[in-house]
C-alpha cells in the first residue's frame, strides 16, 4: 500500500508525466506533436496531491474520442428503440451519458489491462474492441453475439481484450476485479485491473471487504465509481450518508474527477475513483 501511495504521488511530477515513471499511455503512440488541454473541473484528492489540470493529447486523438463516443451514443439510442419494440427481451441497461468514462479510461490503458464492470456494459465492450454486430446480436439473443447470445444485455464479455464482463449482481464484480489484480500480481504481468461500479453499489459490503484485502496485499487494482447520482431510481442522497465515494477507501488514495471530461487519464494502481 505504501508503495502504491508513493507511485501515486510520484514525487512532484504532475499526472501527465506519470508515464515517465510507470509506462506510456495507450494514446501516446500516435506520433503527432502533443497539444495541452485543461480539464474542465479541478481534481479533488484524498490522501493524494491532486494532479495538474493540463493533459497532453493530439488533434487526431480528440477526433477519435468524439467519433467513438458518438458511435456509442447512437448504439444505445438504437438499443433503446429495439427494447421498446420488444426485439430485445429481458433487461437492457443503457450507458448513454457515461461514454466519456469508457473512452477516457481506454485512452490510458492497454488491452493487456483488465476491466470488469456492472450491468451497464455495452459501451465498455465497444471500447475494448468489440463490434456493433456482436453487440446487437447479443442483445437479441443470437449465436453471433459476444457471449453466444446467452448473456444478453448484462453479460457482454471479451476475454481476448481483457474485458471480463458485465455482472448483474450489484457490487459483485468488485471482488472479482480484485481477484484479477491478484492474478496479475502473482504472475508479475505489470498490468492493472479496473473494477467499475455505480454509486448504487457503493454501500455494498463486498466492496469494502475487497478494498481492505486489496490494500493489505497491495494489489494493482483501481476501483472506479461511475457516479450518475442515481442507483436505478434512487437518488444518492437517499441511499448514502456520504456521497463522497472517492474517500470511502479511507486508507487508500482517492481522486474525484469529472466523469464527463474524457481528457482525464489515469494509470496508477490501488486507488478509489469517483
Amino acid at each position: 500500500m505504501a508503495a502504491a501511495a508513493r507511485r501515486l504521488s510520484a514525487a512532484s511530477l504532475p499526472l501527465r508525466h506519470h508515464h515517465l515513471l510507470l509506462r506510456p499511455f495507450a494514446s501516446s503512440a500516435s506520433g503527432q506533436p502533443p497539444i495541452a488541454v485543461e480539464t474542465s473541473v479541478p481534481f479533488t484528492g484524498h490522501k493524494i496531491e491532486p494532479p495538474s489540470r493540463l493533459v497532453d493529447t493530439t488533434p487526431s486523438e480528440l477526433l477519435s474520442f468524439f467519433r467513438d463516443m458518438s458511435m456509442m451514443r447512437r448504439m444505445e439510442i438504437a438499443a433503446d428503440s429495439l427494447y421498446k419494440s420488444k426485439l430485445i427481451r429481458g433487461f437492457c441497461h443503457l450507458y448513454d451519458g457515461q461514454e466519456a468514462v469508457a473512452i477516457g479510461l481506454e485512452a490510458a490503458i492497454t488491452k493487456k489491462d483488465a476491466i470488469i464492470t456492472a450491468y451497464r456494459d455495452h459501451c465498455i465492450f465497444l471500447a475494448r474492441g468489440g463490434s456493433l454486430v456482436e453487440s446487437y446480436a447479443e442483445l437479441m439473443g443470437r449465436r453471433s453475439g459476444c457471449s453466444k447470445g446467452k448473456g444478453g444485455s448484462m453479460h457482454f464479455y471479451k476475454k481476448d481484450s481483457g474485458f471480463f464482463g458485465g455482472h448483474g449482481i450489484v457490487g459483485a464484480q468488485v471482488p472479482l476485479g480484485c481477484g484479477l489484480a491478484f492474478a496479475q500480481k502473482y504472475t508479475k504481468e505489470g498490468t492493472v485491473s479496473f473494477a467499475l461500479y455505480g454509486d448504487g453499489a457503493a454501500n455494498q459490503g463486498q466492496l469494502f471487504e475487497a478494498l481492505n484485502i486489496s490494500a493489505l496485499w497491495d494489489l494493482p487494482v483501481i476501483l472506479v465509481c461511475e457516479n450518475n447520482h442515481y442507483g436505478m431510481g434512487t437518488a444518492e442522497w437517499r441511499a448514502a450518508k456520504s456521497p463522497a465515494y472517492y474517500k470511502r477507501g479511507d486508507y487508500v488514495p482517492g481522486l474525484k474527477v469529472d466523469g464527463m471530461d474524457v481528457q482525464i487519464n489515469l494509470s496508477s494502481p490501488n486507488t478509489v475513483l469517483s
